[in-house]
């Protein structure tokens, strides 16, 4: 098989490549571009699991970041089990075809406990006391320790939160380097999501996007000239576009005035009851699943949800398997936003009564995303002596709630999840071996065999 490296440049879009991005404006001019229609939603976990099983969520399973776990009766985001994934990946079937097959997993979503040879995934350290560390989970075991020694702290805290910065996406692409040095790949999958945070703060067209494209493609560059002096073929695609918002809209506030929501309090803070709810919303960005728990009230939900100004459409059980996501992970609803709209996650009515874990980066907690975990409340006097006096407490090993997360739907400027306006705004795939790419647009499923043709 042929050496091949897939670069997730996370946000991408042919809006993007030019000016700020010298490297990959030069590089792509040699091979060519191909565009994607992205699935739905069109989200991290859904779309990679699509590109490395060739199949829909209303078969691999996974219909969003995260869904309602209906045994446990709770909401639960950003797993990390390859488990989850219910479709065989692309590793799997290549090791079948050729058993000296190598695959390198540096970061793509579900790499914990999955059958690559190489993997490194994000994994913090919760300690007892509820303090927060910065680490990450490899296979093997022992790759942890090397990657940290020569690197540093896998910086965690630059990955996802108001500190997002290049850090992160450059540890990732120095670790898949070094990894290659130890232990060199047939296929090497590597995630940059550096693009996902100022697009979804400012939007596509701010000025602050041009810093992060020259970051990114730097980045970029560098692995690109790693691999191909290898003699590797290099892929660069992405997930989604992202683009502009400035309506975001609460479902399950929504719900509750209705009646439909149950909360509890607890220590003075409201907290979603999923299992007492007759019905809620679980957001993720411009796609909500409606989990109905009391289907005679199906009907009339739907009929809310629809008159809901922002919603384009809601999703029936015919309707979803028009888009594949008839699976019983999918609610029994399934509400798209239009182009200018976005759902939150927030429940309570009274912003006294949210949530401890609302004001705090905390994405397992959260019943929903929330891209309000890019910024720091602007209505914080003195922000980083605030920072700075919460920080020493946990050097200090004392309880601390980092709680600087604002409340602010309307400060998020950028979006993503349903199906793109224009070819332009939505996700691509780049190469080099120009005949293995098609000149219509691609199915997100489509990439799976496109791998496999530039392996074999």
């Amino acid at each position: 098989m042929k050496k091949t490296v897939v670069l997730n440049v996370v946000g991408l879009t042919r809006e993007l490549i030019g000016e700020y991005t010298p490297f990959l404006s030069n590089w792509s001019s040699q091979g060519k571009i191909a565009y994607i229609k992205p699935t739905l939603p069109a989200v991290t976990c859904s779309v990679q699991s699509c590109y490395v099983t060739g199949k829909w969520p209303s078969e691999h399973g996974i219909v969003g970041n995260g869904w309602y776990f209906r045994e446990e009766c709770e909401i639960k985001f950003w797993r990390q089990s390859n488990h989850l994934v219910t479709s065989p990946k692309i590793w799997d079937v290549a090791k079948a075809m050729d058993p000296s097959f190598i695959c390198a997993n540096h970061f793509w979503w579900y790499n914990m406990y999955s059958t690559v040879d190489i993997s490194s995934t994000p994994r913090p350290i919760y300690a007892a006391d509820g303090r927060k560390f910065s680490d990450c989970y490899t296979f093997p075991t022992e790759l942890r320790e090397e990657l940290q020694s020569k690197l540093g702290t896998f910086p965690l805290f630059d990955f996802w939160g108001p500190k997002t910065s290049i850090r992160s996406s450059d540890w990732i692409a120095k670790a898949a380097m070094y990894s290659e040095e130890k232990r060199p790949a047939t296929l090497t999958l590597i995630y940059l999501p550096h693009l996902d945070y100022e697009l979804q703060r400012v939007g596509p067209y701010h000025p602050n996007v041009a810093k992060e494209l020259q970051e990114i493609d730097q980045v970029c560059a560098d692995l690109i000239r790693f691999y191909e002096a290898r003699g590797a073929q290099v892929i660069v695609l992405s997930e989604y576009g992202i683009t502009e918002v400035n309506h975001p809209i609460s479902l399950n506030r929504i719900l509750r005035v209705h009646g439909y929501i149950q909360v509890r309090e607890e220590l003075g803070h409201e907290l979603l009851d999923a299992g007492a709810s007759a019905a809620f919303a679980v957001a993720d960005h411009q796609l909500a699943h409606i989990y109905v728990n009391d289907k005679s009230k199906l009907s009339a939900i739907r009929t809310l949800i629809e008159n809901t100004p922002g919603v384009a459409q809601v999703l029936g059980e015919e309707e979803k398997k028009l888009h594949h996501l008839d699976h019983p992970r999918s609610g029994e609803l399934i509400a798209i936003a239009d182009a200018n709209s976005w759902f939150t996650y927030y429940f309570w009515l009274d912003d006294k009564k949210a949530p401890d874990y609302a004001r705090t980066v905390d994405i397992h907690r959260k019943p929903g995303y929330d891209p309000a975990e890019l910024f720091v409340d602007p209505a914080i006097r003195a922000i980083k002596l605030k920072v700075a006096l919460k920080l020493l407490k946990k050097k200090l090993g004392f309880r601390y709630l980092l709680d600087v997360i604002p409340l602010d739907a309307s400060l998020v400027k950028g979006s993503h999840g349903r199906y793109p306006d224009k070819p332009e705004q939505g996700p691509l795939i780049i190469s080099k071996q120009i005949e293995l790419l098609p000149d219509s647009e691609l199915q997100a499923i489509d990439i799976y065999k496109i791998l496999l043709n530039h392996l074999a």
